[in-house]
């Protein structure tokens, strides 16, 4: 797994490197100080995770993030912040970032780049309480009475919504996990959505 690291403290930075690097299975593919810097590096180094501040001198890494998932929407991105935001987390689920996790909390940070490097989203617990509520207060939340779906797929999308995994759908609903991805791929084409994150926060919009 490679992973590029972006902060604007180079102590941080420097940790941040030791701390990965201990973990055999992960490489330091480059590492960065700014927003700008971050959209570069991800250009020219094609990691498979970002790992980010976002409170930056100059743009944020909300703005880096912005700028990258717009060329590449399969981009993993996961926030490292000293803040537990509302705005920052809202931001970060809405725009596509795979996770957000605090910065104090080192012993997180590679089991959270493996747990995005397999396809999961990373927000912790208290942050994926929070998101519903920070959701439907950034506008005013509609239903969609047309979304063509039948009980199962409305069953499913609620887990995607609520963090679980194929695996994790299909153990509670007693189906094959490769059924639940079939599932999820009908879900996406009948709402005309591109990934599991877009799926989640039409979840929060228009079905709760």
């Amino acid at each position: 797994m490679r992973v590029l690291i972006i902060d604007d403290d180079r102590l941080v930075v420097e940790s941040l490197k030791t701390i990965l690097e201990a973990d055999g299975s992960i490489e330091v593919a480059g590492t960065g100080y700014c927003a700008d810097e971050a959209v570069e590096l991800y250009d020219a180094l094609k990691p498979d995770i970002l790992l980010m501040d976002i409170r930056m001198k100059g743009k944020t890494g909300i703005d880096a993030a912005k700028a990258i998932i717009e060329k590449d929407s399969s981009a993993r991105i996961l926030f490292l912040t000293t803040f537990s935001d509302d705005e920052y987390i809202a931001q970060a689920f809405m725009i596509g970032a795979k996770g957000y996790i605090i910065k104090q909390d080192f012993e997180s940070i590679n089991p959270a780049l493996k747990a995005v490097f397999s396809g999961q989203r990373v927000f912790g617990d208290e942050i994926m309480e929070r998101i519903p509520a920070l959701i439907s207060a950034g506008g005013k939340r509609t239903k969609k009475p047309d979304h063509n779906l039948t009980e199962k797929e409305l069953e499913i999308v609620g887990h995607v919504a609520n963090g679980l995994s194929n695996r994790e759908i299909a153990e509670k609903m007693f189906l094959g996990e490769g059924t639940v991805r079939n599932y999820i791929s009908t879900i996406l084409d009948k709402l005309d959505l591109r990934d599991r994150t877009q799926l989640a926060i039409y979840y929060y919009k228009h079905l709760v």
